[in-house]
């Protein structure tokens, strides 16, 4: 209706509504007129003209009244309305002659001031009129001017000059009020329109809104049913790639010829590519559920610069740019678990899009806060992507999605890290130059720094050893090949080692051998989870049982489901090192906290 005219049906039909709706306001006043005239100015002369004409009035009164609720109790269509508004007028027409009759029935026959009080009463009664019938003009016209005809015949009539000006004066006064009428009718015609724009508006609105409801509900149907196939495929995935790892931790324990051991550093390669994907799939998994729970402490940040140079450094030499961070004293009160994920994901990211130059790591105080700083010399960043390189699965310059630049999660996962810290990741550059990422944390109010944790093993040192002699071993998955593999990892560090698909045969090899722990996958056929079978050797064998959660598993219920089961929790493809510590800290009576498979 915006910009258009409402159709002149639609119009007549409103302002026949609203004229209708007018009239029942004056039903009252009009009894209570004709009867204080009646009392007023009743004599021997024209008693009876006078009680005839308050008989016509009431009853005309009434019956408009009536047929005005009557209608308005139905739905006038618009092909209905001109023939409503012929009614309209007749009747009108007929009423205000009617009204207009009181002065036959009084003047000449009354006193000067009866007189004056009729013709009183008649301009009243032209004038309110006008404010009840003006939605419509004609019918006002008609109104008005039957009413001052039959006034003015009557004043015309009586042989005094000064009653022949007033039926000139009536003609004035008509004239005036047609004019009022006629502006009255066009702000009426605009209200409506007005109406009837405001509820376009609020019809076009609620349209809208349901629109974007509907759009917001298919939005996040898409992000669940991503989420779900990013959780099955990992957890397909990670199966064959977590048996892959084990057989190759097998494989490296053989004498091996220079070019099988250079085969064998390849495909380690490969699978440490493959399982460093999947692990930011699973950290991106896991701020979408809710698992991830700051346990802040105090802490030196140099040590943990230091550990992710030397990680990642090795990158920034292949491609022949430079990594360098700068020393620093600060100490601050944060998850360092968390921080060191968040850190390593502005790294990588600074290293992947940087090919000449470098990349230089350092921190800022800010009074309460230090900012740590990762710049690089790389592409650049628009100042219009700034928000879009935070959305997950984004990525600048991948086009053909490139492997090697990664799942275009990791700046997603930071900010997504940093916010379950209170902070925030920023980021200002200057395309073509380089950019600059800033992590914001607290600083610690006392400078007490928590001690570090012991670093795992290297891998090619437990290929080299037996540490676990004569412990037995426990192992429940219903994959047969990661069976396999952990029983030959597991043996070759020297357990003796049972495995079960099941929770039945698990507690069958149980009983005959009672385990020193079990190794438990979360996820086993018909629907059971590793946290019933937990549940149930613990049932059997007591609380004090080491056990181990390892799951592939990686929907958000799934991850919230193996956090409450409180038994320690490991995500495939685990690293053989990280399997061994784990195994270490279980044996010798350690809890592991939240952080141990991120630092």
């Amino acid at each position: 209706m915006s910009g258009q005219r409402l159709p002149e049906d639609r119009m007549l039909v409103e302002q026949l509504r609203l004229q209708l709706g007018n009239i029942g306001s004056s039903l009252i006043p009009t009894l209570v007129v004709a009867a204080i005239l009646v009392w007023l100015l009743a004599n021997e002369q024209n008693a009876l003209q006078l009680c005839l004409w308050c008989v016509v009035i009431v009853s005309l009164k009434l019956y408009l009244a009536w047929d005005a609720r009557r209608l308005l109790a139905t739905q006038i269509l618009p092909e209905q309305a001109p023939a409503l508004l012929r009614r309209k007028t007749v009747l009108n027409l007929i009423d205000g002659a009617a009204w207009g009759s009181l002065a036959w029935a009084t003047l000449g026959s009354t006193s000067v001031a009866g007189s004056v009080l009729v013709v009183a009463v008649l301009a009243g009664v032209a004038g309110s009129s006008m404010s009840s019938l003006a939605p419509i003009l004609p019918v006002f016209v008609v109104f008005a001017v039957s009413e001052g005809v039959v006034l003015a015949a009557k004043l015309w009539t009586l042989d005094d000059p000064a009653y022949k000006t007033l039926a000139l004066v009536v003609f004035l006064y008509l004239a005036t009020l047609i004019g009022q009428a006629r502006n009255g009718t066009r702000a009426a015609r605009r209200a409506i329109a007005l109406r009837f724009e405001n509820l376009e508006l609020i019809e076009r609105l609620r349209v809208e809104t349901e629109h974007a409801q509907a759009a917001h509900r298919a939005a996040e149907e898409a992000n669940l049913a991503k989420s779900k196939f990013l959780a099955a495929a990992s957890h397909d995935l990670r199966q064959p790639i977590h048996a892959q790892g084990l057989f190759l931790e097998v494989l490296a324990r053989t004498p091996l010829t220079v070019p099988q051991q250079s085969a064998l550093a390849n495909a380690r390669a490969t699978w440490q590519a493959s399982a460093e994907m999947l692990d930011t799939l699973l950290d991106f998994s896991r701020l979408e559920a809710g698992v991830v729970q700051p346990m802040n402490q105090v802490f030196a940040l140099q040590p943990l610069l230091n550990r992710i140079e030397n990680e990642l450094a090795p990158q920034a030499d292949v491609k022949g740019i430079v990594y360098r961070s700068r020393e620093t004293h600060a100490v601050v009160d944060a998850d360092p678990a968390l921080v060191a994920l968040i850190l390593r994901n502005l790294v990588s990211n600074a290293i992947r899009y940087t090919e000449r130059g470098g990349v230089l790591v350092g921190c800022r105080m800010r009074r309460r806060k230090v900012l740590v700083e990762v710049w690089d010399t790389g592409v650049g960043i628009e100042p219009s992507a700034y928000q879009e390189i935070f959305r997950e699965f984004h990525q600048l310059g991948n086009v053909e999605r490139d492997r090697r630049k990664g799942l275009g999660l990791g700046l997603a996962i930071a900010q997504g890290l940093a916010r379950a810290l209170g902070e925030q990741v920023s980021v200002d550059s200057v395309p073509g130059r380089g950019s600059v990422f800033r992590l914001s944390l607290p600083l610690a109010r006392v400078g007490v720094v928590a001690p570090r944790k012991v670093a795992s093993e290297p891998a090619g040192q437990l290929a080299q050893s037996r540490p676990f002699e004569n412990v037995r071993v426990l192992v429940i998955d219903d994959d047969e090949t990661v069976r396999a593999g952990m029983q030959q990892l597991l043996q070759a560090w020297g357990c003796s080692c049972d495995v079960a698909d099941s929770i039945e045969e698990a507690l069958d090899h149980a009983r005959r051998n009672r385990p020193d722990m079990a190794v438990i996958d979360y996820r086993l056929r018909e629907q059971r989870t590793g946290a019933g079978a937990a549940a149930t050797l613990r049932a059997e064998f007591g609380k004090d049982l080491p056990m181990l959660l390892i799951t592939g598993d990686t929907a958000p219920e799934r991850l919230r489901e193996a956090m409450a089961s409180g038994v320690p929790l490991l995500h495939k493809p685990v690293l053989p090192g990280e399997l061994h510590r784990a195994m270490s800290y279980l044996l010798s009576g350690r809890a592991l906290d939240s952080s141990f498979a991120a630092l």
